[in-house]
């Protein structure tokens, strides 16, 4: 039987610290940190919801971070 496989480790960094920043210069942050997947989306965006490990959100309005969160 193959193993389970281990999900990538998520890195250890507060979405709450990307609110207020460019959304450039967010991205490119989220990106050094070691964030697999950054996704940046306008305000009332339509997503799928399912959590991936790794992936950081970000709703941009006015070209600054909003809201950012996890998954």
């Amino acid at each position: 039987m193959a193993p389970i496989p281990t999900p990538p480790a998520e890195p250890q960094d507060s979405p709450d610290g990307y609110v207020g920043l460019a959304a450039t210069d967010a991205e490119r942050r989220a990106r050094e940190r070691g964030w697999s997947t950054v996704r940046s989306l306008p305000p009332g965006a339509i997503i799928t919801m399912e959590y991936r490990v790794g992936r950081l959100n970000f709703e941009v309005k006015d070209g600054s971070v909003a809201r950012a969160w996890k998954g």
